[in-house]
């Protein structure tokens, strides 16, 4: 193509040559400046010289958007950078990689504690038992949103006032003065947010978007260990030995089968009221006396436990009970609605919560203890009581810890003594077999095994 002498009118006149997708028209005066032209009507100026004995070609910019002159001026100065030896292409790439580092980093030097705070749960979310997910978002909760149940609002959590920090501000400074302000008002509360707050800084740590940003020792300074609450263990928030027979008593009247059973099961289980209210049929293997619970510590495989002989009989009337079907006009009024009447796939089913499973069970049990002028007892309590109460069958630790799903802490515990399920169920049907000795309960096995 030979060259000529580009204008302005010439740059919007010029056309691609037919039965071409491309054609470049050469400027004279700058010589190392073209103007591309496609078969699509799209028009660039490009830039075309040698280096090193090979042809070099980059697109300066849109003749459209770029003026003439200043097209000419950039390809002056790109042919002065490939005299010096250097290629423009890489030079811009480098420019481009350092914009993009620059962008990087200062998004990560700019994020705010709510918005890393959030994908953080989001992240870590699938390794967490329900009630962990739900303390991260009621602790960090800004406040004014509806409360599932009652009337009124739901009050800021104690990680509220950090979300709009930037991480670079979590100083040892600023969470030290957050949580003295935070145990001034709700200590218990408080200890548990620091925890939360422990281990998200932990994972920004291990997190390359976030690594660096939040000072180190943020959380570990003299300022911020002073401040921290000490909460003590609960006193007498456990059954003894004496009061089972009223507990019981007391327990099985409450007049829903459910919540009794429930109750009941956390006693002899020991596992925690989340895990043991989430229990589905599928879980429970009545044949070789076993129960897959969703153990928070060990993931999401879960721990399987024994199933003692008392405990059976009465998850077995509970699958009786959720297998019968509803009279005829009853599943004529479900089918009106576009329901089909199923069994639960839940061990503890409610007609009355939204995922079909039990969901509260402190009013009947509180109702119970005041009856039987029992003292409070918390549903954590009642897990507490099955390790104290162990101890009177002298069972072995580990095997206390191995069926309430604690994490083994003895060398020996953690990487050698991993007890099959017999061996469990051997100690766990003596735990059972003591507790009813002492609330007087009639129970015969052999019995049970005929009906």
């Amino acid at each position: 193509m030979p060259r000529q002498s580009l204008t302005v009118s010439r740059v919007e006149r010029l056309q691609c040559e037919a039965g071409k997708q491309q054609t470049i028209y050469w400027d004279d005066k700058t010589p190392w400046l073209g103007l591309r032209v496609t078969s699509a009507g799209a028009r660039s100026f490009v830039f075309e010289s040698r280096l090193f004995g090979k042809t070099l070609r980059t697109t300066i910019g849109d003749a459209r958007s770029l003026e003439l002159g200043k097209a000419r001026t950039e390809a002056a100065r790109l042919k002065t950078l490939v005299d010096d030896g250097k290629d423009p292409r890489e030079l811009r790439a480098a420019e481009q990689q350092a914009h993009a580092a620059r962008q990087v980093e200062a998004k990560r030097r700019n994020a705010s504690f709510g918005d890393a705070w959030d994908e953080y749960v989001a992240n870590r979310r699938p390794f967490w038992g329900e009630r962990h997910y739900a303390d991260h978002l009621q602790h960090a909760d800004v406040g004014g949103s509806p409360k599932k149940r009652g009337k009124g609002l739901t009050h800021p959590g104690p990680l509220a006032p950090l979300r709009p920090l930037n991480l670079s501000d979590l100083t040892s400074e600023c969470i030290g003065s957050w949580m003295t302000a935070e145990s001034a008002k709700r200590p218990t509360m408080a200890a548990l947010s620091f925890r939360l707050l422990r281990g998200f800084i932990r994972w920004t740590v291990d997190t390359p978007a976030y690594a660096g940003v939040v000072p180190d020792g943020a959380y570990k300074s003299r300022q911020v260990r002073e401040a921290i609450p000490r909460v003590r263990a609960k006193e007498g928030d456990s059954l003894q030995r004496e009061q089972l027979e009223t507990w019981f008593s007391a327990v099985r009247k409450i007049e829903n089968p459910v919540i009794a059973v429930y109750l009941q099961g956390l006693l002899i289980t020991g596992a925690r009221r989340e895990e043991w209210a989430s229990l589905k049929w599928s879980d429970v293997d009545f044949q070789w006396r076993s129960v897959t619970l969703d153990d928070k510590v060990e993931g999401t495989a879960g721990r399987t436990i024994p199933l003692s002989p008392y405990l059976r009989a009465l998850l077995l009337d509970l699958k009786t009970r959720n297998e019968i079907a509803p009279s005829p006009k009853q599943i004529q009024r479900l089918a009106a609605k576009g329901k089909q009447w199923a069994p639960s796939p839940w061990v503890f089913a409610s007609k009355r919560s939204e995922d079909g499973k039990l969901a509260e069970a402190r009013l009947a049990h509180n109702q119970a203890l005041a009856v039987a002028s029992l003292p409070h007892l918390t549903l954590h309590g009642l897990r507490r009581s099955f390790g104290t109460l162990s101890e009177w069958v002298e069972v072995p630790v580990g095997v206390v810890a191995q069926i309430q799903g604690h994490k083994p802490s003895a060398i020996a515990e953690k990487h050698y003594r991993r007890r099959p399920l017999d061996l469990l169920r051997n100690w766990h049907d003596k735990i059972e077999r003591w507790m009813l000795e002492q609330a007087k309960i009639e129970f015969h096995e052999a019995k049970q095994e005929q009906e």
